[in-house]
């Protein structure tokens, strides 16, 4: 397992340390589970661009869909 140091105004980390107390879980946790998402947005969108290039709109969507769903499935 890797560490990363990053640099954040004292407000934005007090913010995080907010939303992890919240959702009780600890800020790296926390930071773990947006790059995760992030990791998700990206391969998804590259996975689309390259359908896209080989004219394989239906197969785009299916993954544009699935995104979708992802996200409806996190916030209810």
């Amino acid at each position: 397992m890797s560490t990363l140091t990053i640099r954040l105004p004292d407000d934005k980390h007090n913010r995080l340390k907010l939303l992890a107390q919240k959702r009780k879980i600890s800020v790296n946790k926390l930071i773990e589970e947006f790059s995760t998402v992030a990791i998700l947005e990206f391969d998804a969108e590259m996975r689309f661009r390259a359908h896209a290039k080989k004219n394989l709109s239906k197969k785009g969507l299916k993954i544009l869909d699935k995104l979708d769903k992802y996200y409806q499935d996190k916030t209810t």
